[in-house]
């Protein structure tokens, strides 16, 4: 879609996710055993048609840059349009060492001048679905719309918070927002994506910024629902919010259910991630697998129920892994059990140790922990 440009913002709180986000940002951690959690935006975009995505960087975004390089993976390595990763200013105007994305978008104002397109959709990158963007703009067109917000119709986002519920008219018409209410009776839950027109996008942030404010939902456009006309559209797969180590997990065992993984890798276009060669996952004497996704690379000779195992990792002889995420390079020694437990990458476990988590709050351990 040349029309409609795409913007993922990487600004989005990350306290919830603890040790996940200690050394990489939001759309670096791993999910679904190969992929990373901005995979699903990026493609989204990239299924649509948009040959113009800017990324607002933020801190920690050295494995991000590792994963998606050039945008080769997306198709996004072009001599016109393509992929820009835009930085985020060194200090902000108030001192404060990290940015907000209504800075960092007037800290990039010149990209969105020089971008050709007429439209612009808004991203976080929390959010794992799979949805279609050229829908989104259809609508927004076929409203007249100055914004328009995509939601989607579920108690389920409520449960993790921070969420944006709103109200609509029968007509799609926006007439009420609150940010995490104390009782909320909507199931409307906003999924952090706005499209609206590149120059409405630039006032907003013209304005706004100059104004010390920091955020372009609650700051620039909630302020403005009597004025401007905004509408919601409605989104109704799958979605997962990826903003506390609970939501990650829930969201994340999901996907050992058939439905919820045809539907978020393949309804509305396949998601793209980093290539990686290797060879084929080896099942040795002794191992035990069911109900669990195991990505390349791994060697099996343990058991593995109802799992996650990331791409290269080696399970002993006497393993017993259960309700449980192991991410790439990890290696589990003899005799280890893990039960509701995220291993980080290049987590070393040795002989003999047994951790165990709850599903309400698993237990994460990092590749800087001594196990």
């Amino acid at each position: 879609m040349r029309n409609l440009l795409g913007i993922i913002d990487l600004s989005e709180p990350t306290e919830g996710l603890g040790e996940l986000t200690i050394h990489r940002t939001l759309g670096a951690v791993p999910f679904g055993g190969r992929y990373r959690v901005i995979d699903f935006t990026l493609s989204n975009m990239v299924n649509a048609g948009i040959r113009n995505v800017g990324i607002l960087l933020n801190d920690r975004f050295g494995p991000l840059l590792d994963h998606i390089k050039d945008g080769k993976e997306w198709d996004l390595n072009r001599q016109r349009d393509g992929m820009f990763l835009l930085p985020a200013p060194l200090r902000t105007e108030g001192g404060e060492g990290i940015t907000s994305n209504l800075i960092n978008l007037r800290h990039n104002r010149g990209y969105l001048e020089k971008s050709r397109q007429e439209y612009a959709i808004f991203s976080g990158c929390s959010m794992v679905t799979n949805l279609d963007y050229e829908a989104v703009l259809a609508y927004h067109l076929e409203k007249k719309a100055d914004i328009t917000v995509v939601y989607n119709q579920t108690q389920d986002l409520a449960a993790y918070p921070p969420y944006t519920a709103f109200v609509t008219a029968e007509n799609g018409r926006v007439l009420d927002m609150a940010l995490n209410p104390m009782h909320c009776t909507s199931s409307k839950i906003s999924l952090n994506m706005y499209v609206m027109r590149k120059d409405l996008l630039i006032n907003l942030v013209d304005h706004y910024s100059a104004r010390q404010k920091r955020d372009l939902f609650t700051e620039a456009i909630m302020p403005r629902l009597g004025e401007l006309k905004i509408y919601g559209y409605e989104h109704r797969g799958y979605v997962g919010a990826i903003n506390s180590l609970r939501s990650y997990y829930q969201h994340s065992m999901d996907l050992l259910r058939p439905e919820v993984w045809q539907d978020l890798f393949y309804t509305h276009g396949q998601i793209n991630t980093k290539v990686k060669h290797e060879a084929p996952v080896r099942y040795l004497e002794g191992s035990k697998v069911s109900n669990s996704l195991i990505a390349t690379g791994c060697t099996i000779e343990g058991t593995v129920e109802n799992s996650i195992l990331f791409r290269g990792v080696e399970v002993g002889p006497g393993v017993v892994i259960r309700d449980s995420i192991v991410m790439q390079k990890a290696k589990l020694g003899p005799g280890v059990t893990l039960r509701n437990v995220i291993l980080d990458k290049d987590v070393t476990i040795s002989a003999g140790k047994t951790l165990t988590g709850d599903p309400s709050f698993p237990m994460v351990i990092t590749k800087l922990a001594t196990v």
